[in-house]
């Protein structure tokens, strides 16, 4: 990391060296298939079970109600599908933000295409935020669930979800919620009963832990149909051998991240306030939604007359990384979709880049990093007017 200022870490994280000695653990010393009956098996199954119980503390659920998937995709996937088809009897229609993540969106519009679904897209508001009441408004008899991201990846708006369950369940208490917590674990409250959701996804590489490992809750009592069988792992709902180094790894990360979210947030906040008000010294740069009132390790800004794309690579070759949206999509250079549906003018939205902080972030790289973005943003507006 040394001589580089990392701050895409929306996009994926370092892995927290505890975390690694964990993973490295469970691949060189305890690698039993937790499924033998042997004494490496039972203790590949306690590094598993250890790691439920990390998740589910954090989450303040019971262990049984945490399931291990390969990612936040997954977990989004299996709560969509799984609901569709075991709540085929009540119907098969969707409601959803218009600025959830490709792995909600892609999956709705090709279920849609297969004619397995239908949904409803919410519009935000100008800053990014999906009013409760057009949620409840967009519901209708043959809905089965509603999916609304806790915290926006692009533009780091908080959703009212515990006042949007409160008014669907009020409207039908058979309708499912699930939230998309991906960047909101470790960030911000995630307990379930206090938002009241039926399902929530998390990712383990946006807080310090290994790639390709997250968890689904599933509340108890809740209908859902298994998207991967076989030898019926994850209590029938996941089959396949579990990754226990993942899973061992991400359990110690969420773990070690709420023991220290409220130093860092607060840490975030600061990094947020500085760079917002040196920013703004940029002419013609606008900050997309409210990042004082957003998750604390987001900033969204536009400059017009810049390429996001071009400041993102010109950037890099300052030892600067930041990136233009979701990581999650692609390489394919596209308008955010978020920032449209925000109704950002195009010329703001095509020069905006996403900028996000992790554990290892200082104030000194704050300062750093605004000098190469006012540096950088102005020789690119030059050469455009060349």
């Amino acid at each position: 990391m040394a001589g580089i200022i990392y701050f895409d870490n929306a996009a994926t994280t370092r892995v927290d060296p505890q975390v690694a000695r964990v993973v490295q653990g469970a691949m060189l010393e305890n690698f039993g298939n937790p499924s033998s009956p042997h004494t490496l098996g039972l203790e590949a199954e306690r590094w598993v079970r250890q790691a439920r119980d990390e998740v589910a503390q954090a989450l303040g659920c019971a262990s049984d109600e945490v399931y291990f998937t390969s990612g936040g995709t997954e977990a989004d996937n299996l709560a969509i599908r799984g609901v569709l088809q075991a709540r085929s009897r009540k119907g098969k229609h969707i409601v959803a933000s218009a600025i959830e993540h490709a792995a909600i969106l892609e999956t709705l519009r090709l279920l849609r295409e297969a004619e397995l679904c239908d949904y409803t897209l919410v519009k935000p508001d100008a800053k990014g935020y999906i009013s409760p009441d057009a949620i409840v408004n967009a519901l209708r008899d043959d809905t089965v669930l509603v999916t609304v991201m806790a915290v926006n990846n692009e533009v780091g708006t908080i959703q009212p979800i515990t006042e949007m369950v409160r008014l669907v369940k009020a409207r039908d208490k058979a309708v499912y919620f699930h939230t998309d917590a991906v960047q909101a674990l470790g960030k911000i409250p995630c307990r379930v009963g206090d938002l009241g959701v039926d399902l929530l996804s998390a990712s383990g590489h946006k807080l310090a832990g290994p790639k390709g490992v997250g968890s689904l809750y599933c509340r108890d009592g809740v209908l859902l149909a298994s998207q991967i069988t076989g030898g019926g792992q994850e209590e029938g709902l996941r089959s396949g051998t579990e990754n226990v180094p993942g899973i061992a790894g991400f359990g110690r990360a969420v773990a070690l991240a709420m023991g220290y979210m409220a130093e860092r947030v607060d840490r975030w906040r600061q990094m947020q306030e500085r760079l917002l008000a040196l920013l703004d010294a940029i002419p013609d740069s606008h900050i997309h939604g409210e990042p004082l009132a957003n998750a604390p390790h987001i900033i969204n800004i536009g400059f017009r007359g810049v390429r996001g794309e071009v400041l993102v690579h010109a950037l890099a070759g300052e030892g600067l990384f930041v990136s233009t949206g979701s990581a999650c999509s692609s390489k394919r250079a596209s308008q955010s979709h978020v920032l449209a549906a925000m109704e950002v003018a195009p010329k703001i939205a095509e020069g905006s880049i996403r900028i996000s902080f992790g554990p290892e972030n200082t104030l000194e790289e704050v300062e750093l990093a605004a000098e190469l973005i006012k540096k950088t943003v102005a020789e690119l507006r030059r050469f455009q007017r060349q």
